[in-house]
């Protein structure tokens, strides 16, 4: 599901997209050295970190699938316009809706790497 900002803005989100996606590769790829950890008494610590941050990766990216959902759901359905007002405030009530959900969306992606980690205790 892709959702076309535009512009500068629309590379940032691919970027962070493929940055959360390489992130998510890489540790999975990695998971066998830090999950070794358990074996020793003194280094499970470093396994019980990595399990924490990469439960932290895989939930920013559920975040990040939930509030596209969510915004989707929200462009899909018709604004609620007035049908007795002018023009011009029937599109700028328009702009106003589609911008809010817009703006919840960006927020939602850029807050979520803070939110799952200030959640994990990370």
């Amino acid at each position: 599901m892709y959702v076309r900002f535009g512009g500068k803005r629309l590379e940032t989100y691919r970027s962070n997209a493929a940055r959360r996606w390489a992130l998510t590769l890489l540790y999975t790829a990695l998971a066998p050295i830090p999950l070794s950890t358990f074996a020793g008494e003194p280094s499970q610590n470093v396994g019980k970190s990595f399990i924490k941050s990469y439960c932290a990766v895989c939930l920013e990216g559920a975040v990040i699938v939930l509030s596209c959902i969510i915004f989707s759901l929200f462009a899909s359905s018709p604004p609620v316009v007035n049908p007795d007002a002018a023009a011009v405030t029937q599109v700028w009530s328009y702009v106003g809706e589609l911008l809010f959900n817009m703006l919840v969306l960006v927020g939602a992606v850029k807050m979520s790497d803070r939110i799952i980690r200030e959640m994990m205790g990370l």
